[in-house]
């Protein structure tokens, strides 16, 4: 099999402007991936099913991933102005401390693809893409168009986390009923207190019903 990096280096060759990044996975099993732009990511896929020399000809999953906002504090040097009496004469001397600083990084959606080469018997490759965040830029293209395998699980990734996949065919939930609000595998995901097919709350419906009530006076 070539390594990722080769593979990296084929697209590239290949594939103009692709902006292909490689994405380190440091435990041991070390499967490294790479993450796909979205406005390039149709016409990568395609390159790698079809070039004779890679011919990833098939899509074995699709998974979903949802990355929460995280804070990060970083040590930074600024200068301030700080006033000083030197020989009982105040002045005003710049000085460079340095402070922590906090800033919020935005969280973002992730869909997985793990291709595999039938023909070469080779694989697998991890590709994987990103929504600009977890709210109103969750848009990414449907890979279904060039593995159709990625029909049905492209809908339980919708369903499950939100990730709206342009150009997909038949976009719609899967798993949860039509009038279902929200995506049971984000990370902030809150049941509810009850659910429409059993609208009185028992055992541990009723429990954490109680619980939030509690909470909340």
């Amino acid at each position: 099999m070539r390594t990722v990096e080769e593979i990296k280096a084929a697209i590239e060759a290949a594939v103009p402007d692709a902006g292909v990044t490689l994405v380190m996975n440091p435990s041991p099993a070390a499967q490294h991936s790479l993450l796909l732009q979205p406005e390039k990511a149709v016409a990568v896929a395609t390159f790698l099913r079809d070039s004779p020399e890679l011919a990833f000809d098939y899509l074995s999953n699709v998974t979903g991933v949802d990355w929460l906002d995280k804070e990060i504090a970083e040590k930074v040097k600024v200068t301030k102005s700080v006033t000083k009496t030197v020989d009982g004469v105040e002045q005003t001397v710049d000085e460079t401390v340095e402070e922590t600083q906090k800033r919020v990084e935005p969280g973002y959606l992730e869909a997985v693809y793990h291709l595999y080469s039938v023909a070469l018997k080779d694989g697998p490759l991890v590709i994987r893409m990103r929504t600009a965040n977890r709210t109103d830029k969750i848009e990414m293209p449907s890979l279904t168009p060039v593995w159709r395998g990625a029909e049905f699980q492209e809908r339980e990734v919708f369903d499950l986390y939100g990730i709206v996949f342009a150009g997909h065919p038949d976009l719609r939930r899967i798993l949860m009923w039509d009038g279902f609000k929200d995506h049971p595998m984000r990370k902030d995901y809150v049941e509810p207190d009850d659910f429409e097919y059993e609208p009185t709350a028992h055992d541990e419906v009723l429990k954490r019903a109680q619980e939030r009530q509690a909470s909340r006076d």
